[in-house]
């Protein structure tokens, strides 16, 4: 049959983020480098502070990570990094929880080609790693959320534009983070240095816009939940605030213990309503002392709303197998009439060079906004695609291995990079996640509502890159030991959420690699024997840790119990693929390389 298609006039981005001669200097500071005139450390943070982040036990090869300001990246971006996935990476891509793309074993030398085929296309790494200002993120639902109050990306792009390059925020104590979101549900402002939820009151008769406020909460080695700054805070406070929160941290931040150096110690040991006082301030000097140029360029002009035209043939056709399955669990309506955002599932954020082109072609054909958008979950979202569009957008993401349904539900875990090149990781937390993807796939647990809003998220060593302290289920790897052998371990917590209700997960048990998926399964099976009727396993355990349970469970205490049989170790001639971490098969071992977090 044929298919004629005509897409919409192509969208182009409203911010180049590049600079042509960033890759010049690149170039030229490696080959320094090489030649021995610049010392390993003063190398180590140029390099960082232009998107190139060391990998796993060598020097000669970097990871590039780029940034999408606000999480929006366009059809001609994706072609690029594809070219570039396959021209100087390892022929995929991977999606990060904070709507950055990584491309892996780049070798040193080719990462200056690669700065400048991304300036091309208008898009920059410049600081994604370091102590700067990091990526601004938005919630991919910003624009399209029914709960929304309005659209926060304008605020978000105007940040992040502000802040590049910006003299302020290049020396740093440490990386400092911006979320902007849409509602309580969508984002994650809490657990941020900077979160921020759009508000509205009315002012004599007006609607005034503005932000809710969270300061110093983060995820890491110690979490903390942020504090909200004040009642409401008018949008025309937002840089300034932005500038006194940036300003205080610069000055009062650690910069001697590495290891407690993020905002949220500061605020923590300072206690937050001192923080606050100084804030507030602060934030006065800043308002009475900056150029009156010095403003936040939001534009506001809304995007081009318009659907590809198309005649085909194939409107007659019936649905595709798995496609209800997948509208369930991987599309949301959106408040624009007729329209839905479709969130394109991954394993563990990864997807193949031939997977990237392929979603290009995707957007043009189905968006109405011409382009997509990333999130916190490691997926990409195409938005304003029409329902009528829904089934042929299903029968095309089939054929190029794109169509996994469960993409909102727990079935898609959260896995950061882990062993697979990060010096830091104890555990392959990478290969975990996919394997927990597989099998909950195939015992159908996507449409399973009991599950839906839960979440499992997993991180290779306790520095939460993987967000495992928000998640329902979360795991942080170490290594443990049974006689002489070693092997692969999580810690699991219970009860994390990211959404009003901003919880950090309970630590309840040790849980060996080879055993996490046998351990989820089992919480399942408890929770259904226990569950009330408008139960949720994300609202049962909740309640557990709050104390207010009356079945038989009514502690982690009595669920731990349970559990433990399912983790003690066997001997290693009884089950010696126990003691093989995911994906290897060699010894385990807690070899770990300097981290670069704090370089």
């Amino acid at each position: 049959m044929t298919n004629l298609k005509q897409t919409a006039k192509p969208v182009k981005p409203k911010t180049n983020w590049a600079r042509n001669e960033e890759a010049d200097n690149f170039a030229k500071t490696v080959k320094l480098f090489r030649q021995g005139w610049y010392d390993a450390d003063s190398f180590r943070r140029f390099r960082l502070q232009h998107g190139a982040y060391g990998t796993r036990m060598t020097n000669d090869y970097a990871m590039v990570r780029i940034k999408l300001p606000a999480g929006e990246i366009y059809p001609h971006q994706f072609e690029r990094l594809s070219q570039l996935s396959e021209q100087y990476s390892i022929g995929n891509a991977h999606f990060t929880t904070r709507e950055s793309i990584q491309l892996h074993w780049v070798i040193l030398e080719d990462v200056s080609e690669m700065l400048r085929s991304l300036a091309e296309v208008g898009m920059t790494s410049r600081e994604a790693c370091g102590n700067s200002v990091r990526n601004v993120m938005c919630s991919p639902m910003a624009g399209v959320c029914p709960d929304e109050k309005f659209d926060s990306t304008p605020y978000a792009l105007a940040t992040a534009k502000f802040f590049l390059r910006n003299p302020m925020s290049q020396n740093l104590p440490r990386k400092f983070k911006f979320t902007f979101t849409c509602c309580e549900k969508h984002g994650m402002a809490r657990i941020v240095d900077v979160g921020l939820i759009p508000q509205t009151r009315e002012v004599d008769g007006e609607i005034q816009r503005g932000f809710k406020i969270f300061l110093g909460g983060g995820l890491g080695n110690k979490s903390f939940v942020g504090h909200q700054l004040e009642e409401f805070t008018p949008e025309e406070d937002i840089l300034y605030t932005s500038i006194a929160v940036v300003k205080l941290f610069d000055r009062l931040g650690d910069r001697t213990n590495l290891a407690r150096n993020r905002m949220r110690y500061l605020v923590n040991e300072m206690g937050w309503e001192k923080f606050q006082n100084l804030v507030l301030k602060e934030r006065a000097v800043v308002r009475a002392t900056q150029s009156v140029i010095t403003k936040l360029k939001v534009d506001t002009t809304p995007t081009e709303i318009k659907r590809p035209i198309r005649i085909s043939d194939e409107s007659g056709e019936s649905s595709p197998d798995g496609y209800a399955r997948w509208l369930k669990t991987n599309t949301l309506k959106q408040k624009q009439s007729d329209y839905y955002s479709v969130f394109i599932t991954l394993e563990a954020g990864d997807i193949t060079s031939n997977q990237l082109t392929a979603l290009a072609d995707f957007i043009r054909e189905f968006s109405a906004e011409g382009k997509a958008r990333t999130g916190f979950v490691q997926n990409v979202a195409i938005r304003f695609v029409h329902e009528d569009d829904l089934p042929r957008l299903y029968s095309k993401l089939l054929q190029v291995g794109l169509a996994k349904s469960g993409a909102l539900t727990m079935t898609a875990p959260i896995g950061c990079s882990g062993t697979t090149s990060c010096n830091l990781a104890l555990t392959n937390s990478h290969r975990l996640a996919k394997e927990i993807q597989r099998k909950f796939l195939e015992l159908k647990l996507d449409e399973d509502d009991d599950l839906s809003d839960s979440t499992i998220k997993i991180s290779g060593c306790p520095n939460s890159c993987g967000q495992h302290g928000i998640a329902t289920i979360g795991f942080f790897g170490g290594g443990a030991r049974h006689g002489k052998e070693m092997y692969a371990n999580y810690q699991m917590s219970l009860g994390g959420r990211s959404d009003g209700e901003t919880t950090l997960g309970e630590i309840t048990l040790r849980v060996p690699a080879k055993r996490v998926i046998s351990v989820i399964l089992k919480i399942i099976d408890v929770f259904k024997e226990n569950k009330k009727p408008d139960d949720t396993l994300k609202s049962w355990i909740h309640r557990i840790i709050a104390g207010n349970e009356n079945s038989n469970i009514k502690s982690l205490n009595d669920l731990k119990k349970i559990l433990e049989p399912l983790v003690a170790p066997p001997t290693k001639e009884d089950d010696p693929d126990f003691y093989l971490d995911y994906g290897s098969d060699t010894s385990y071992h807690t070899k770990t390389g300097k981290g670069e977090c704090a370089a």
